[in-house]
């Protein structure tokens, strides 16, 4: 009998198996794409990457750096023999959508690019195309082409409203650089901007190097946590989620150990900055930078940065209190909190509080579950979808970069993602949005359509288990996604503003409010299911990790406060003291845990480049996105008609429209916005809202 039971429980076992199988070959076509092992791609045949005849070999840069260089000479003579009128506008696009088409590239493959020699020739050709936008930006004869149509009342009330803006933009670029200025100052004003061109690039080179030192100098036993090179140990990142407190210390200690000549690298490149504002006439490189955001100046960032310390003060105390307890709890070596403390024991109290285990959740989050949640939802939101196509030879740059096709219901093709998303020798441990190619409306009535990039550093698959994602890699995957769709469906007529073109304090709004969809249990159920069983992810996990966001949520979002105010200063009038001394002041005043001596976190904030002056946008964008979530989506986060109006009224514009004014509600009154001037009430729904 107990035979008969055995064999019955075996058959009973196989089937079961068998059904299980076949739920797990169920995954849509974009499912089974992410999860199966990418078919051989051929890098190395002449299509050229992305599609761009001529970029199958490094030496393809210079051929499409000199035919930009022949277009723009073009445009620039037909811009100033031209009439004033909409055309002036046109031509100044395509100018622009010139130059992007390799500046912007380069920009992806200078840091994603495997193979050094194509990363050498996208640098140069970064540079060369930076150099000429300067010197255009300084070019009076170019300039007067498009002050002779603001200045013509005439011409100017015949423009529609997107063309006069855009025109209005571009007249704001040859501001900021100094056209106003005689020639020997635009002159040193382009020196400037070219110097910077290097400065910059050192800088965000020098960010994400490792540091090394001797094996001998680290306990034997931790020394297997780090990459060992011979003598010597190399630490390429602060390991923040380690368990071992020794490991999280000294990969803190050696990682930020402060660098000299990057040191004085940020020295100069701030002091530059601050030279090129005042050159053009404005107090600091943060007035120059703000101008024209939702934020306007330095004061107005400032003072949200102290009222959101304000209203979370509390709030944070407790979240440090907590992490306190948990390593007392936890028998560190030491009672006191520190700065590497602050991500493992955060996770740590909602892991305890609310019985939080990635390991638990990952098998449920494969990467081809979350892109099929991904498409779920974009296709009942906004009738869009993905497709997986197969990209052309020599069209990518790695066999595992996946190609999308997005697809709306009605319209068609709107353009192409391409996935980068697994970790790779050379390539930078971040997440990032870049474009490749800009939307527009062409001269012949067509669509070029935006082409974008998504980086991730992902795990690669194994033979027999896909990707698998623990919930903060599903949530960023979410984030970078939304900065996809902006690209996708910001359908505008100038590639000038198209997409996430718009001001960066409202460009991280559509990639955060994903975030908001990646935590709600509604969404979440749709897609988590077991890679091997195809079972959905029980209703009690997802609520306690939906839940378990609001745990340290105020902790997490003072240290962004302190990064911000950190960004706001060093951009702001010069201090006259070291940048390290800086940092230490701001981390007093706008975080709460000690700084460490001998560390130097500034050189890896590689924010500085892309978002100098800027990185508060994050907190501000989170405190537009929160109330976009509490009043559009919260009561149904797959509500076709709100995101029918999302995109029509706000994506769909790219930077067409004044922020501000959709903000408020003048552009989309359906939303009601309660922001004033002093953003209080935002920051009333943004903390409340995310920290209750």
């Amino acid at each position: 009998e107990v035979m008969m039971l055995a064999c019955q429980l075996f058959v009973s076992v196989v089937r079961n198996s068998r059904t299980l199988s076949r739920l797990v070959t169920t995954w849509s076509p974009v499912g089974a794409a992410f999860n199966a092992q990418q078919r051989k791609v051929d890098l190395f045949q002449k299509n050229g990457l992305f599609g761009v005849p001529g970029l199958s070999t490094p030496a393809g840069f210079e051929v499409a750096q000199q035919r930009a260089l022949r277009e723009t000479e073009q445009l620039v003579e037909t811009a100033c023999n031209n009439p004033p009128g909409a055309l002036t506008v046109e031509t100044f696009d395509q100018l622009s959508d010139s130059l992007c088409k390799v500046a912007d590239l380069a920009d992806f493959v200078k840091v994603g690019h495997p193979d050094p020699a194509f990363r050498d020739a996208a640098e140069k050709a970064c540079i060369n195309i930076g150099t000429v936008v300067e010197r255009l930006n300084t070019n009076v004869e170019l300039c007067r082409s498009l002050k002779n149509l603001l200045d013509n009342k005439e011409v100017l009330d015949s423009l529609d409203p997107d063309t006069r803006r855009v025109a209005e933009l571009f007249m704001f670029d040859f501001e900021i650089s100094g056209i106003h200025l005689d020639e020997s100052k635009r002159g040193k004003a382009v020196s400037l901007n070219v110097n910077l061109l290097d400065l910059n690039n050192e800088f965000l080179n020098g960010t994400h190097l490792p540091n090394r030192i001797e094996k001998t100098a680290l306990p034997e036993h931790i020394r297997h946590c780090f990459s060992i090179d011979g003598n010597s140990i190399q630490i390429g990142g602060l390991h923040a989620d380690s368990p071992d407190e020794l490991v999280r210390e000294a990969a803190y200690k050696i990682f930020l150990y402060p660098n000299s000549s990057l040191l004085l690298c940020l020295d100069d490149l701030l002091t530059c900055r601050n030279e090129l504002a005042k050159l053009v006439g404005y107090e600091s490189f943060a007035h120059r930078a703000l101008n024209g955001t939702m934020a306007k100046t330095p004061e107005t960032v400032m003072k949200f940065l102290e009222l959101l310390t304000d209203k979370l003060s509390d709030r944070t105390a407790k979240d440090f209190n907590l992490m306190r307890d948990m390593k007392m709890k936890m028998n560190s070596r030491s009672t006191e909190l520190m700065p590497w403390d602050h991500s493992y024991f955060s996770s740590a109290v909602r892991a305890e509080r609310y019985k939080i285990d990635p390991s638990l959740y990952s098998p449920y989050f494969s990467l081809g579950a979350c892109m099929e949640g991904l498409n779920m939802l974009f296709s009942q939101l906004l009738g869009v979808s993905f497709q997986n196509e197969q990209p052309m030879a020599g069209e990518v740059w790695s066999e595992e970069v996946r190609k999308l096709a997005v697809v709306h219901e009605t319209e068609g093709l709107l353009g192409y993602i391409y996935c980068d998303f697994f970790r790779r020798p050379d390539k930078p441990h971040q997440d990032c949005h870049f474009t490749i190619q800009g939307g527009r409306l062409k001269e012949d009535g067509k669509y070029q359509h935006p082409v974008v990039v998504l980086m991730l550093s992902l795990p690669p698959p194994t033979r027999s288990t896909p990707t698998l994602l623990n919930p903060g890699m599903m949530e960023n995957l979410f984030h970078e996604m939304g900065h996809a769709m902006h690209s996708m469906l910001g359908r505008t007529r100038y590639q000038h503003v198209t997409g996430t073109r718009c001001s960066t304090d409202f460009a991280e709004v559509p990639s955060i409010l994903m975030e908001f969809f990646a935590t709600d249990y509604r969404v979440v159920n749709q897609f988590a299911r077991h890679y091997q069983t195809g079972q959905p992810l029980p209703k009690s996990m997802v609520s306690r990790l939906c839940e378990s966001k609001r745990i340290c949520g105020a902790a997490d979002t003072q240290l962004q406060v302190f990064y911000a105010a950190l960004d706001q200063v060093y951009h702001g009038k010069p201090q006259n003291r070291s940048t390290t001394d800086i940092l230490k002041k701001m981390q007093e005043k706008f975080y709460g845990l000690p700084y460490v001596p001998n560390t130097a976190w500034q050189l890896r904030f590689s924010h500085l480049i892309g978002y100098g002056a800027k990185y508060y946008s994050y907190l501000m964008s989170r405190a537009i996105a929160s109330m976009v979530w509490r009043q559009c989506f919260q009561k149904d986060p797959f509500n076709r008609d709100m995101g029918e109006r999302y995109r029509r009224e706000m994506l769909a514009h790219g930077g067409s429209k004044e922020p501000m004014l959709m903000v408020q509600g003048k552009e989309l009154t359906y939303f009601s916005w309660p922001l004033p001037s002093s953003l209080s009430l935002g920051i009333q729904s943004f903390c409340y809202g995310k920290h209750k």
